[in-house]
């Protein structure tokens, strides 16, 4: 039991502490509560996991809710890509809500306030209301509406509600007190008026309550017991307990707020303001561009739900902020796809070779492992010919010892193929290699068991037959930032770090395996890296993202410099 209670994160001890001073485990209810003003990123991949996560501890349900209290920015378009992200992470939410459903129930509970002397209507301009908040140090001071009629509050608020005053002209501001050391507590506002069409009430309301209003108050309607936010929610939760002050009744559960620390990701941003900027921009080509850190971006890229939840659960829950670095999440993403994605053969930067001594016209079929880490992966035929396309990179003509890929008068093993030699070489004008000639040792077939193919050779390539090969579109993705942490600068604009060699776009020739493949598959290409089947690829033009390289090629960069 103590091991168990060891490995509890601090949110767990809290509903553990709740479950012994008499909350029943019935009662328990989550939920996730994302306002749709944009696309869910890495950062909220974290906060789903904890909510639905601790449904699943406790077999409680999770909600989720859409705070759809802003018309101004929000969009359909947003809830069904969070809807998908969530789906596709593996969670299933019990109900689906949204703060719109209760905007009823929220004006009505705020003519109740209104009526106690507890809420008024405020005719002053937001730079007055700001003005008069007053400093940390400092109270703020009252406004001169503040001592309006219970009548007049009511016909205001009424006359808001339809429609009869400009946007600005009015607010309705809680009174609470003006000198409190809180300044969320000095009379903030509940409702303002917007003249916009709501993505789901149209335009029956011409005022939106703000989030502080709406936060607890949803989670009471909803009978949520556990109301999970980020560390810069801390300060409100004195005012999400006032609000419930005035309305909870003691026969139903009242929700209690705890915060945890957001997560930042290295390399990147997370603000949904700085990632509009970038698609509105043309920085990238949109929300799910593979270089966001967008869930979508992530999927669309090649990440996997289980790499997501494994870099979650590794970074775990914590109360204070820090910056994780990126290549964790590209670990994770690494450690699953070697388990599950099939070896195959590419090669993106080609350089032509000839086998010399191999029968022009012959051809031959190669046994080829789909996957060394899953046994019922099975095996495939690899087309092999005179004519090879190896990569660029892998030859040279003079090398030193260090050097195990193929040079003049040196050896290596084509993967599931023979060993061969290089020759000679052809070069064009300017001097640049572009013809290898070698010889082949025709008994050094890999798996034929001679004594041939059991000879060492220090290098193995990979490599695709020239006739047999398909091309492809392929994505080779890196890091959208060149700086760890592209948003702190204070004399510099995050868009300053755009990093311009994000994107390079290569004609792959792929093994002829690859012919028919799907969207969102996913490949290893042996010695170069890990990727998938992009979502705009059709069976006469196939793209292919970059999910990962092999190794973190970006550490050692960093060390260097």
């Amino acid at each position: 039991m103590a091991e168990e209670a060891k490995s509890l994160n601090f949110i767990e001890h809290i509903v553990e502490e709740d479950l012994r001073n008499g909350y029943a485990k019935d009662a328990l209810r989550f939920r996730f509560p994302p306002e749709p003003n944009g696309y869910l990123h890495i950062g909220h991949a974290s906060s789903i996991c904890l909510n639905f996560g601790l449904g699943l501890r406790y077999n409680a349900p999770v909600n989720l809710r859409f705070d759809d209290t802003n018309p101004a920015k929000e969009e359909k378009e947003y809830v069904d890509a969070i809807k998908t992200d969530v789906s596709w992470l593996g969670y299933e939410w019990d109900t689906e809500c949204y703060a719109s459903d209760y905007f009823q129930q929220l004006y009505d509970w705020a003519i109740a306030l209104i009526k106690q002397g507890k809420a008024y209507v405020d005719s002053q301009t937001s730079e007055e209301i700001a003005d008069q908040k007053g400093t940390p140090t400092e109270p703020g001071t009252e406004s001169p509406y503040r001592s309006r009629s219970v009548e007049e509050n009511i016909k205001l608020f009424e006359g808001m509600k339809n429609g009869e005053f400009k946007e600005g002209a009015h607010v309705l501001r809680a009174k609470i007190n003006m000198a409190s050391p809180n300044m969320l507590m000095r009379d903030p506002v509940m409702y303002r008026i917007l003249h916009k069409a709501h993505h789901r009430t149209n335009t029956d309301w011409c005022i939106y309550p703000m989030y502080d209003w709406t936060h607890g108050e949803s989670d009471y309607i909803e009978q949520v017991s556990h109301s999970l936010c980020t560390l810069e929610f801390l300060p409100h939760r004195e005012l999400y307990d006032w609000f419930l002050d005035q309305l909870v009744s003691e026969e139903k559960l009242r929700p209690k707020q705890r915060e945890f620390a957001r997560r930042n990701l290295s390399h990147t941003v997370v603000s949904k303001r700085k990632l509009l900027q970038l698609v509105e921009s043309k920085v990238v080509e949109g929300w799910d561009d593979p270089r966001m850190p967008t869930i979508s971006g992530l999927r669309r890229r090649g990440y996997t739900p289980e790499s997501i939840k494994n870099f979650a659960d590794t970074i775990g829950i914590a109360k204070r902020e820090n910056v994780v670095d990126v290549s964790l999440l590209e670990f994770h993403v690494r450690e699953h796809l070697n388990k599950i994605a099939p070896r195959v053969m590419a090669v993106l930067n080609p350089l032509k070779l000839v086998i010399t001594n191999y029968e022009e016209g012959k051809e031959e079929w190669l046994e080829a492992e789909n996957n060394p880490e899953d046994e019922s992966a099975g095996n495939r035929q690899v087309p092999f010919s005179r004519e090879l396309y190896i990569e660029q990179e892998d030859f040279r003509e003079e090398a030193n010892r260090k050097f195990f890929r193929l040079k003049l008068g040196g050896e290596v093993r084509l993967k599931n193929g023979y060993i061969i030699k290089a020759e000679s070489c052809t070069k064009d004008s300017d001097g640049n290699v572009v013809e290898v000639q070698c010889t082949y040792d025709p008994k050094s077939k890999s798996g034929s068991g001679t004594e041939e193919s059991l000879r060492k050779v220090k290098g193995t390539l990979h490599w695709v037959s020239i006739p047999h090969a398909i091309t492809a579109e392929v994505r080779l993705y890196d890091r959208l930032f060149n700086d760890p942490t592209p948003d702190g600068h204070k004399d510099k604009d995050f868009m300053d770090f755009i990093n311009p060699d994000s994107l390079e776009k290569v004609t792959g020739y792929l093994e002829p395996s690859l012919k028919d493949v799907k969207v969102g598959d996913q490949f290893q290409f042996q010695r170069m890296g890990y990727f998938n089947v992009d979502k705009n690829s059709t069976s006469s033009h196939l793209i292919f993202n970059r999910t990962v390289t092999l190794r973190d090629t970006w550490a050692k960069l960093e060390q260097k410099s």
